[in-house]
């Protein structure tokens, strides 16, 4: 019996050619829920690459009305879900928009038409999987969790906590870790720093950082694509687009570059570039702003001035925090300099420059304090406890704590400062992550589509000529293969428990 595939597409466009491979391979229906650009819809409404049975593009759902409030009730009660918290992380609704302001209505309206969406396709279709990237918006997260709430094999290609290693799991962030590793090594502490090191996320994340932005040609044919031939039409047809007029993008970005560059200034002015590491130090490591490591998976914690200054007074004494700024906040204009007057007025606390290695503050620190970052787990590595505000991969690892109420903090820290990291547990986590795991580089993979189709990230309302795609598809085959591969086992999998 044919598998029933529905995809989540987007402007990645990995999953388009994870989808062609599958249908190759695996007798399958596909069908797509494609969330793109107008210039990039064209494609996808004549493309005869793949065969979807049936599409729909998520932006032409979405309309003005004015909301159900007694069916947007009616899903929190059924899925278990709390919609304003989804909708108040969303980056596009609140905080980190300078374009549109979004009514309490409007917000609503998007929210109730989506969900709607969904039900629709599920009942219509009743999919036997779901396949999509790790939500990184609201809407494609309420996606996940209706799909999940509705018991369907969802099928999420997300990266580990170890660089250049994916899973495909139906897990947004947590680990099923019940389920041992059939083979534990037993390497010292010594030997799993060089393993981390052969698949550091710290290096991963460098080399995505030297790439992405970078093509000066990219920039001027990106921005002669905006003003001279695309009609800028997304911002009559997406609400994320809303209020992005030609003029106001212009200037925006004008303003951006130039706040960008004075920011860098006073961070490489004022930021600690030699800290002390013979001090007794607790490290806390800054999240870059707009994640989904914050917005979604710890939204009662992301506001990051306020965690230190939490941090700093739960200290013991004789104790000093050290607050790194986050190496990528860079493509993100980096923080206002007044957040970074904050975080120096605080007493007892150095904020250091985002080019010192973070593994130096691991290797001398006592205790990392993160809120759901990467650095809790490789503190690990170096014999360090942790401290984490949400729930993680490596939450069940004894040597991380879980942080549930602030006013526990102060105990936790305690507590945690005398905690020792055993090796065999570590051991034993790493052996279930090689056990799961597949070596690809995903972030590496993004931006070999920003270069093919974005102009190296610039622009991604494009249009994109079916021969060109096909002609990415097989200059990227064994990629696209591969990951097929790994779906097609991952559900055939499935199948043979039913």
């Amino acid at each position: 019996m044919k598998s029933k595939i529905l995809f989540w597409l987007d402007q990645t466009l990995i999953q388009f050619g994870i989808a062609k491979f599958i249908y190759d391979k695996h007798e399958c229906d596909l069908f797509a829920i494609i969330d793109v650009t107008d210039r990039t819809k064209t494609f996808f409404e004549f493309q005869k690459l793949v065969p979807f049975k049936q599409i729909w593009f998520y932006h032409d759902q979405i309309k003005k009305t004015n909301p159900d409030i007694s069916y947007l009730k009616k899903i929190e009660e059924n899925y278990s879900i709390n919609l304003w918290q989804i909708a108040y992380n969303e980056r596009i609704f609140y905080k980190f928009n300078d374009y549109y302001k979004f009514t309490e209505n409007e917000v609503l309206s998007i929210l109730e038409q989506e969900c709607r969406l969904y039900e629709k396709i599920i009942d219509e279709i009743k999919p036997d999987f779901v396949i999509l990237n790790q939500p990184p918006f609201h809407h494609n997260y309420l996606f996940y969790k209706i799909c999940k709430a509705r018991n369907i094999n969802v099928l999420l290609l997300r990266s580990t906590r170890i660089g250049y290693k994916c899973i495909i799991t139906d897990e947004d962030e947590i680990l099923d870790y019940k389920q041992k590793s059939s083979i534990v090594t037993n390497r010292t502490f010594e030997e799993l720093q060089k393993y981390l090191a052969s698949f550091s996320i710290y290096k991963q994340a460098t080399e995505f950082e030297e790439k992405f932005q970078k093509s000066k040609s990219g920039f001027l044919k990106s921005v002669f694509q905006f003003l001279f031939v695309s009609n800028n039409s997304n911002v009559k047809t997406h609400y994320t687009y809303f209020g992005r007029t030609k003029f106001k993008v212009l200037i925006k970005s004008i303003i951006y570059s130039l706040k960008t560059k004075y920011r860098k200034y006073y961070i490489d002015k004022n930021l600690v570039k030699h800290p002390d590491l013979n001090k007794q130090f607790i490290y806390f490591p800054l999240h870059i702003e707009q994640e989904r490591s914050l917005l979604i998976l710890a939204p009662y914690y992301k506001n990051q001035v306020e965690m230190i200054t939490n941090i700093v007074q739960s200290l013991p004494v004789g104790y000093k925090l050290y607050v790194k700024e986050h190496p990528t906040m860079f493509s993100r204009g980096w923080r206002s300099i007044s957040d970074y007057k904050q975080i120096m007025n605080l007493p007892n606390v150095e904020l250091i420059h985002p080019s010192f290695k973070p593994n130096d503050l691991m290797a001398n620190c006592s205790l990392v304090i993160t809120i759901s970052g990467t650095n809790g787990f490789d503190a690990a590595f170096y014999q360090k406890p942790s401290i984490i505000f949400s729930d993680t991969a490596f939450s069940t690892l004894p040597s991380v704590r879980r942080v549930n109420s602030l006013e526990d903090l102060s105990s936790v820290i305690k507590d945690s400062l005398k905690t020792t990291v055993n090796v065999s547990d570590l051991n034993e986590y790493v052996s279930y992550i090689d056990e799961i795991a597949f070596n690809f580089d995903h972030d590496g993979f993004v931006q070999i589509h920003h270069d093919y189709f974005y102009y190296g990230g610039f622009l991604f309302d494009v249009e994109i000529p079916e021969t060109k795609m096909n002609t990415f598809l097989e200059l990227e085959k064994h990629k696209f293969e591969f990951l097929a591969s790994e779906f097609i086992k991952k559900i055939k999998k499935q199948n043979d428990t039913k």
